[in-house]
């Protein structure tokens, strides 16, 4: 340890990926869903083609490249070569068109970028920015792009020798890559992330319920930390992972049993599509022995009983490092956890005082190390300088403390409602909507009230065959929720507008408000009052 960073060896892609094929290369470290796995020698042996493949298109250290691919070998390969060579990782949603794209290549700054043949046409639709080169993966035409040349990257790969070291070592707090927050009030902000800080949230401090044999399961995609920081923990690790294209219910136990997978990160909405499904003789016939997820709802508290599988929660988010982490099997939804030693953690108010413990406010994290945390947002240092005032990285998220140093969230700061005085979490409105068997996922906002303040809306997407009738969700929430949290409106629908990182949009569905097809509680006749006591 140097000041308290790790040496290169144990967080740095290309110096970890080296030891470990070295001392155990025939053990395997990545397995695809669908059949083919990697061992440590081959993993490496494929990393150093590909990273040869890009010096020879003119791609050295510090340069930024563009990954724009859906999870598969190709996608590890690109990961790992960028690295390796000590270039900036730079993956991009593959949902991403028109103005979104723009703005990710354009604040990129990349010349190369390694995109999907069925991705590459809508660069014809951009600026080009400084792009130069694009190696296509997977099947497809080759687009024509006027001012951009275009190669084969299996072809690159297969004709490159042996890469050249790059100019100087790779250090810990070197940048690794920028990842994209998805953005739903303005352009994705691109997050800088250091080698140490890709390693820092989940390494063997920050997950110690993981453990050196392991085999992850990564269904998120690659430009999501779920992804490309995953699969850089593992390899730092010395675990292994299963890759996918993505979550799908109902294949999802199927996929554990085939790639031998003992762990995954779920997001929230995913425990509750798999705790929704009837019951099977087979639930608890899988490899999988533990679970985060991530926030912990009402399903994700009942997944160890149903499945036989160990749950943590954690809170994180792509700039901070899992500040938060649970013990095992937490029952509150809610809950988030206790503090990690690696940071300080403050809950304050708009003007950044500490509020006390019971009360809510932003949490606000410190690291105790440098580079623990991203250091910034790419070409966008307003953002910068907002979200870490006062040295303290601002969250945006509503936390509460409890005496005994427990976190539970409460939500994000945007979408807090203010009813009548009572302020209001859409997480724990949402929670609660979700437990109804006809809800497949819900979100809870606020839209203009003719009393002042706000009035509660859900919009709802039913599990698939199913209906939700509004009446009879309201009269299931009656009895589950405060009456000033029941919502007046309800709005059916078959999808949730999502981000490119598929979180719902709220934004367009405030905007939108109290639409036509949206349903009125209280025009129904069903008003609710607070219960008289005696």
């Amino acid at each position: 340890m140097s000041g308290g960073l790790p040496p290169a060896e144990a967080c740095v892609t290309r110096y970890a990926l080296e030891r470990h094929a070295r001392e155990r290369p025939d053990d395997a470290f990545a397995v695809f869903e669908g059949g083919g796995a990697w061992s440590w020698a081959e993993t490496l042996a494929r990393t150093r083609k590909a990273a040869a493949a890009l010096q020879d298109i003119g791609v050295g250290q510090d340069d930024h490249v563009v990954v724009w691919l859906p999870n598969g070998p190709e996608a590890l390969e690109a990961y790992l070569a960028v690295c390796y060579i000590g270039a900036v990782y730079i993956p991009i949603n593959t949902g991403y068109r028109g103005a979104l794209l723009a703005h990710a290549v354009e604040n990129s700054d990349a010349e190369a970028i390694v995109a999907h043949r069925g991705l590459a046409p809508r660069l014809a639709e951009i600026p080009a920015a400084r792009l130069r080169t694009v190696l296509l993966a997977g099947a497809g035409e080759e687009p024509a792009v006027p001012g951009l040349a275009f190669r084969d990257w299996r072809a690159a790969v297969a004709a490159a020798g042996a890469p050249a070291d790059p100019p100087r070592p790779i250090r810990p707090w070197d940048l690794q890559s920028i990842v994209y927050t998805s953005g739903t009030t303005g352009p994705s902000k691109g997050a800088m992330s250091s080698y140490f800080h890709a390693w820092n949230g989940m390494n063997e401090e920050a997950w110690p319920c993981l453990r050196a044999d392991d085999r992850m399961l990564v269904q998120l995609p690659m430009f999501h930390i779920g992804g490309c920081f995953i699969a850089h923990a593992m390899l730092c690790r010395g675990g292994s992972l299963a890759m996918s294209p993505g979550f799908r219910t109902e294949t999802f136990w199927d996929v554990a049993r085939e790639t031998g997978s003992t762990a995954v990160f779920l997001l929230g909405a995913m425990c509750a599509f798999l705790v929704k499904r009837p019951p099977r003789p087979d639930d608890r016939d899988h490899p999988l022995r533990m679970a985060f997820a991530v926030p912990l709802t009402e399903e994700g508290a009942r997944f160890p009983e149903r499945f036989g599988v160990e749950v943590r929660t954690v809170f994180n988010m792509t700039e901070v490092n899992t500040p938060i982490f649970s013990g095992p099997n937490p029952r509150e939804p809610g809950l988030a956890g206790r503090a990690r030693p690696a940071n300080e953690l403050r809950i304050v108010d708009e003007h950044d005082i500490e509020v006390p413990d019971g009360e809510v406010g932003e949490l606000v994290v410190r690291p105790r190390l440098p580079w623990a945390l991203s250091h910034g947002y790419r070409k966008n240092p307003e953002a910068t300088a907002r979200a870490w005032r006062n040295g303290w990285f601002h969250t945006g998220d509503a936390f509460r403390r409890d005496a005994g140093g427990n976190y539970r969230f409460v939500d994000r700061l945007k979408d807090a409602i203010r009813r009548r005085g009572e302020n209001i979490s859409s997480f724990e409105v949402e929670a609660v909507a979700n437990e109804h068997p006809a809800v497949r996922e819900c979100a809870a906002y606020p839209v203009p009230s003719e009393h002042g303040e706000d009035e509660v809306m859900v919009a709802v997407a039913p599990m698939p065959g199913a209906e939700v009738d509004p009446a009879a969700l309201v009269a299931f929430l009656v009895p589950r929720m405060a009456h000033f949290m029941v919502p007046r409106y309800i709005r059916v629908m078959d999808e949730l507008p999502k981000t490119p990182t598929e979180k719902v949009r709220k934004t367009g569905l405030r905007e939108a408000g109290v639409t036509p097809d949206a349903w009125d509680r209280e025009a129904a006749g069903l008003r609710l009052r607070r219960e008289r006591l005696e």
